[in-house]
């Protein structure tokens, strides 16, 4: 299977798979120490105009890279994720290391503990290189509004990465590593996975443990990682999830047969946000022929909207009150007006949105009715300019930040397992296409986008 290549940045990682590397880790055709430093000449070289990394590790990550030899070298092997080079998003904590959660207010914070993700990815044999740039405390979607200044797209370094994960979408994209943990309260996985050209996935809520993340909005926060391929992404939350995938094997997701048939709706654009033509004709045509089509109505669509906003707002403003009392000119002037609206939130507001999810959760029942798994673009525009708070999408003017989340929001106020992949290109920028599955639907969910990822191959998309 092919893998996307970036734009104008390339680097050791562009078109690898974890699988291509890990063959090479066991064949003695390269070693960890090799593929570390191959990570660290990229990130010091072409990832500086990116701004993908805010701390480099290099002293950490050669020490860990050279214990990964070590164990191979003795028969110790941990997996898929062995010797592999890791970012981590600057607001998941790493013993040790400055994290900043991309605000003066942590300008020189240094964790004293790994988060349980990084713990586990330690656990896994990778070697975590660095903190990848997040959008100030991950509240925004754009991923250009950090204390260390904005991500930049690797096809087009003018425009958006997307956010809040925008330095692990950008690091992947561009090959600086092929692998990065990130996290998502409205799509912040999804989000510069689409824009940036990768897969990324969302899993259900709590299946990655966030402990030791700093949190944005508790009920809504989810841990996701973001690689080249939904296989590449698989094999990491194998690593990292509380409960596998329950297939016998990886390799046994590569058919749809292998876990029966699975049923994919298309679920209209249009119905969640308005949407560029083009973008929508991308992805529509990347998913091939599906088993039908869905509509969310408008009333459950304003519904979801109005539950996540209360929720985040309210969780939100929980977190950062007594810095928004103390120090609100350490806040991004673009965050800082969005905690003080956050503040303004009624109780009994939050109250309601909280009892609302269960309603809900019949609703989305309802949608998905036959269907596995619903397909739908990930973001409903081409990744904005830098800077850009307004765009336009089907004939409309709109809001750039409601834009990027239209289309990702719905699935964390359910919890419910997400994951974008590599659709197409237009205008010579990358077109996400989600697929959403039911809770406990992780192994249709990625069979479903193997056979995206290999419909891409062969020219066709899912099957009916």
């Amino acid at each position: 299977m092919t893998t996307p290549s970036a734009g104008p940045f390339t680097g050791p990682f562009t078109g690898r798979t974890l699988d291509d590397l890990g063959r090479d880790l066991r064949a003695g055709r390269t070693t960890a120490a090799e593929l570390t430093a191959l990570a660290l000449d990229a990130i010091a070289t072409g990832g500086a105009e990116l701004n993908a990394f805010v701390t480099v590790d290099a002293a950490g990550a050669a020490e860990a890279a050279r214990r990964a030899d070590e164990e191979l070298a003795a028969g110790i092997d941990r997996g898929p994720l062995h010797g592999i080079p890791a970012g981590v998003k600057d607001l998941i904590m790493i013993a040790g290391m400055r994290v900043t959660m991309g605000s003066r207010h942590f300008a020189s914070h240094v964790a004293d503990a790994d988060a349980a993700c990084v713990a586990r990815l330690r656990r896994a044999g990778a070697v975590v290189v660095g903190t990848t740039t997040t959008h100030e405390f991950a509240y925004g979607p754009t991923g250009d509004r950090s204390a260390g200044g904005a991500a930049r797209n690797p096809w087009d370094p003018s425009r958006m990465t997307g956010g809040s994960s925008a330095g692990s979408g950008a690091a992947v994209a561009a090959g600086l590593v092929p692998l990065a943990l990130g996290t998502d309260t409205g799509g912040s996985v999804r989000i510069p996975a689409a824009l940036c050209g990768v897969a990324g996935f969302k899993p259900a809520y709590g299946a990655i443990p966030a402990d030791g993340v700093f949190p944005l909005s508790r009920t809504l926060d989810h841990v996701g990682v973001l690689a080249a391929t939904a296989s590449c992404c698989l094999l990491a939350y194998d690593a990292l999830a509380d409960s596998p995938v329950p297939v016998d094997s990886v390799d046994s997701v590569d058919s749809v047969d292998s876990v029966g048939e699975v049923r994919v709706g298309w679920l209209e654009p249009d119905s969640l946000f308005p949407t560029d033509p083009r973008v929508a004709g991308t992805a529509r045509s990347a998913a091939g022929p599906v088993a039908g089509e869905v509509r969310m109505a408008p009333e459950v669509l304003e519904l979801f909207r109005e539950t996540y906003l209360a929720v985040q707002s309210g969780e939100t403003a929980a977190v950062h009150a007594d810095r928004l009392a103390a120090a609100p000119g350490l806040f991004d002037p673009e965050a800082l007006d969005r905690l003080r609206q956050a503040a303004e939130l009624p109780a009994w507001r939050y109250l309601r949105a909280m009892e609302a999810r269960q309603a809900l959760e019949e609703h989305a029942e309802a949608l998905f009715g036959p269907y596995d798994v619903l397909a739908t673009p990930t973001v409903p525009i081409l990744a904005p300019p830098i800077g850009a708070r307004e765009s336009e999408a089907g004939g409309e003017r709109i809001q750039v930040r409601a834009a990027l989340l239209g289309m990702t929001s719905p699935w964390n106020v359910l919890g419910r397992p997400a994951l974008t992949v590599p659709a197409g290109l237009v205008d010579g920028l990358p077109v996400g296409l989600q697929l959403i599955a039911r809770p406990g639907g992780e192994a249709r969910l990625f069979a479903a986008a193997r056979q995206v990822e290999s419909g891409q191959d062969r020219g066709a998309g899912l099957r009916a």
